[in-house]
């Protein structure tokens, strides 16, 4: 299979307005719908909840999060959307790599 190469600014430009779940160093994730990032990295999310551990802690309406806490981003995608899945572990490897 072929994968066109693509910049993480242009995979993200592609998730905004979709289910994703962010990864914050300190282990928590927030699940939502993207509604905007900036160069920061800091995340705007609509329909919000908070998972500590696996379980469901709290629902938010919107929540922000803030650039210096992120760990990863990733979309929730079906499974027939492979390609995309791939290209975003590079991309969590990439943004990795910039946190650093």
């Amino acid at each position: 299979m072929s994968l066109r190469k693509q910049t993480p600014s242009d995979f993200l430009k592609q998730i905004i307005g979709r289910p994703v779940v962010v990864k914050l160093n300190s282990g928590v994730d927030y699940r939502g719908v993207l509604a905007c990032l900036d160069g920061y990295m800091n995340i705007a999310l609509e329909q919000t909840e908070e998972y500590v551990n696996g379980q469901l802690k709290n629902k938010y309406g919107d929540a922000f999060i803030r650039g210096n806490n992120d760990l990863c981003i990733k979309p929730v995608l079906p499974v027939r959307e492979l390609e995309v899945e791939i290209l975003s572990h590079s991309v969590d490897e990439e943004l990795r790599d910039i946190a650093l």
